[in-house]
């Protein structure tokens, strides 16, 4: 028999035609778990393996199937697949072309919702001190939900009868499908640039989590968030939670509850107004009642009944005053007269004509500098002398100096 010698591109471009005509590997289903998963961010496609107990096998999932998953893939996640197995001929090895992934056991959406739900905490969206506060009595309330659905026409019948001074305004938009997110996102984008409402609610009412999947929607939890105007989230039943619940600065459980948030009850308002009206009343009437009392008591007073009687005491009152301010000055004046005295004393001991009235004299040059000493003049000065009654005036014939103590 005649060897028959193929290259390894035919090989394996045989062993893919084998694959892909396979009815079985034509369409499969297969589940295990990711390893080694990786996004290649710039085609958008997805590469990874799935693997059981037993065994591992390659998996790709192109950009046109990826971008249709609700969720992220990820390492350790156990997932049923759908799609072909075929070989790659250039590595000759054989791998799945995912064109579906499920998760299994849990649902994909919620899945997505608990992945997005982390990567916006994380971030600090939902963070209470983002939350801007409501306004107490709004003008106008800005609605963003579906023109035609029962939720609108709760929130118009329950804001009218509350509070019929506040204004309602309605953006229509959508609140379910792939269009609708957009939709809710220029709503908020609408009301924030007219800035003309005091704060928005944006809901729905009920349905599955398919119906209020849009309320999840990453673009407008985000834009949600950033709003200048306070929102209030109002989405579905008491027991339905979206991101948009946790962005918004008030969450109402259903949209009737969302416009009883909004507006002040006008009938609390009203008794509440009674009942200040009540409290000032009775106030006025004590502090009333109090100054007539006071009136009266003052009315009765002894200076009002017998003023000379308050007069003379006071007289008595202001003599007695002046009694001891004039004992305080004497006594003042006569401490003063002494330490005058004193002082007086002091400086008659120290003045230099004191001494002058016992014999003595003082001499002085032509500069009237007093003369201590015979080292402070020469013959020839002229020296003054001054004596009780007058002064001398003399020439410095001679000079003598004191020898050992001998005049």
């Amino acid at each position: 028999m005649e060897r028959r010698i193929i290259t390894v591109s035919e090989l394996n471009e045989y062993l893919k035609m084998l694959f892909e005509y396979d009815e079985v590997l034509r369409n499969i289903y297969i589940k295990g778990e990711i390893s080694n998963f990786t996004n290649h961010y710039k085609t958008g496609h997805f590469y990874f393996s799935l693997k059981d107990a037993g065994g591992t096998v390659r998996a790709v999932m192109f950009r046109g199937n990826a971008s249709k998953l609700k969720f992220m893939p990820e390492n350790g996640m156990r997932v049923i697949i759908g799609g072909r197995v075929s070989v790659f001929p250039r590595d000759g090895q054989y791998q799945i072309y995912a064109e579906t992934m499920e998760p299994d056991g849990i649902g994909a959406l919620y899945i997505a919702y608990e992945q997005l739900k982390a990567k916006l905490e994380k971030e600090g969206l939902f963070a209470d001190y983002r939350k801007k506060p409501l306004p107490k009595m709004p003008k106008r309330i800005g609605i963003i939900t579906s023109p035609t659905g029962a939720a609108i026409r709760d929130m118009i019948h329950i804001a009218g009868r509350r509070f019929p001074a506040a204004e309602i305004v309605l953006y229509p938009a959508l609140v379910q499908g792939e269009a609708a997110p957009a939709s809710l996102v220029r709503g908020i984008q609408y009301f924030n640039h007219k800035k003309d409402v005091d704060v928005l609610i944006i809901g729905r009412g009920g349905g599955s989590i398919e119906d209020l999947w849009a309320f999840n929607n990453e673009a407008l939890v985000r834009m949600v968030a950033e709003s200048e105007i306070p929102i209030i989230s109002a989405v579905g039943h008491e027991t339905d939670f979206t991101l948009c619940d946790f962005a918004a600065d008030m969450r109402a459980p259903t949209p009737s509850a969302a416009a009883e948030i909004a507006v002040p009850d006008r009938n609390d308002m009203l008794t509440r107004l009674r009942q200040t009206d009540e409290r000032l009343s009775f106030a006025v009437s004590g502090k009333i009642r109090s100054n007539q009392d006071r009136l009266k008591r003052l009315a009765s007073s002894r200076a009002m009944t017998s003023p000379m009687n308050v007069i003379d005491d006071k007289r008595m009152t202001l003599a007695m005053d002046e009694k001891a301010l004039v004992n305080r000055m004497e006594m003042l004046l006569a401490k003063k007269r002494a330490l005058f005295v004193r002082d007086t004393a002091k400086l008659d001991a120290l003045n230099p004509l004191a001494v002058i009235t016992r014999g003595y004299s003082a001499v002085f040059n032509e500069e009237g500098t007093l003369i201590k000493s015979i080292s402070q003049t020469k013959e020839g000065d002229t020296l003054s002398f001054m004596l009780t009654d007058g002064q001398i005036h003399a020439e410095v014939t001679a000079i003598e100096e004191k020898m050992n103590g001998e005049q």
